[in-house]
């Protein structure tokens, strides 16, 4: 199989596996953390494991290059992130009281 058959390059912010819409930095976070891509089939039933193994020497092979790719990809959520924030501060004001009203009743006095 060539590189073509495990990866689709759709912009250049924008790599995804083939047939999929798991992101390449999302397989190269969960390498990072230590998984094979055995552990990663186990997670994601519909994604062949010699995609996985095709995807993972991309990686090794082209390691600078996806590297950047990661964090320019990590930026940009990390943007678009704050962006929301600061438009919808009363959301997440609202996300953390729900959250802190859960953790009290959960915690027995």
């Amino acid at each position: 199989m060539q590189l073509a058959d495990y990866l689709d390059f759709l912009g250049p912010d924008v790599i995804r596996l083939k047939g999929h819409r798991i992101g390449l930095e999302h397989l190269v976070e969960r390498y990072r953390l230590g998984q094979s891509p055995e552990q990663m089939a186990l997670d994601l039933p519909g994604v062949p494991l010699e995609m996985l193994y095709g995807v993972i020497a991309y990686y090794l092979h082209h390691q600078a290059e996806v590297d950047a790719y990661v964090e320019r990809v990590e930026a940009y959520a990390e943007q678009l992130y704050q962006e929301h924030i600061q438009r919808h501060p009363e959301r997440l004001i609202e996300q953390l009281r729900q959250r802190l009203a859960a953790r009290h009743e959960q915690t027995p006095l």
